[in-house]
């Protein structure tokens, strides 16, 4: 049965990573503790992998069809591996039911972000002709790939929920290009939130292969069918499973801990 969980939870996280560049990870937390019942400690760097390898592979089709800006990739790479480093040594530091309550709210966040109408954007790293001005779009990338990059490692999420909108409101990305590069960037911070995990860390590697093979195959079919989905609609409804979820949440955390 916890296999099946598994199995159910890592094919939605991989097919909303996939159609999304995004979101799905929120889920992977709260589904790795409360669904598999699996310690926070635990949860975090397995979030962390699974999400990481995920993007991974459902960067591959977007990165063939040239869907990344790797300049700017780049910046929050370089940016977030350091902050997502120092995220996940916080985490160790912090109570679980402190962790959980802040992931919650960050949940409220994420889900206000999805219904956002806002159809404006940003102009800080859109090509003029064949440039850009880096010089601006740097000012502007590095302060958001370290926010970015310490929420992946504190609370163990890929962060395109996050990443996505800062690309295309406040950098002027498109869609299109912003979902590619927001993938490659969960690859880069999942990789460098691990690392704080890596000594003394203990997972039921049964679990991590079943969870991250069904991301994987999600994230995958997800990446083949996504330019005939309605990914606006799709959003709005996720953003309201995320609302219930936080709440869910919180309501562990206040009344049975």
């Amino acid at each position: 049965m916890t296999i099946l969980m598994a199995l159910v939870l890592g094919t939605g996280i991989g097919i909303l990573l996939g159609l999304l560049g995004g979101g799905g990870s929120i889920l992977a937390v709260p589904g790795l503790v409360f669904g598999l019942g699996m310690p926070l400690a635990q949860a975090v760097p397995m979030s962390l992998l699974v999400v990481g390898i995920a993007a991974l592979f459902g960067s591959i089709g977007r990165v063939r069809k040239r869907q990344v800006q790797w300049r700017v990739a780049a910046i929050f790479a370089a940016t977030g591996l350091p902050a997502a480093f120092v995220g996940s040594v916080v985490n160790r530091l912090l109570p679980p039911a402190v962790t959980l309550a802040g992931f919650a709210v960050l949940m409220v966040v994420s889900g206000v972000r999805m219904l956002s109408k806002s159809e404006g954007s940003g102009v800080a790293c859109r090509t003029e002709g064949s440039t850009v001005d880096w010089r601006r779009c740097a000012a502007r990338a590095v302060p958001i790939g370290l926010g970015v990059g310490f929420l992946t490692g504190l609370f163990g999420v890929g962060g395109g929920f996050l990443i996505i909108p800062a690309l295309v409101l406040l950098l002027g990305l498109d869609m299109v290009a912003a979902i590619g590069t927001s993938l490659i960037i969960v690859v880069a911070n999942s990789a460098s939130g691990m690392l704080a995990y890596l000594g003394g860390l203990s997972l039921d590697w049964r679990l991590v292969t079943a969870f991250t093979s069904a991301a994987i195959l999600g994230s995958l079919a997800a990446g083949r069918v996504g330019t005939t989905i309605d990914t606006r609609r799709l959003r709005t409804w996720f953003a309201y499973l995320v609302f219930a979820v936080a709440a869910f949440v919180l309501a562990e955390v206040l009344f049975l801990h």
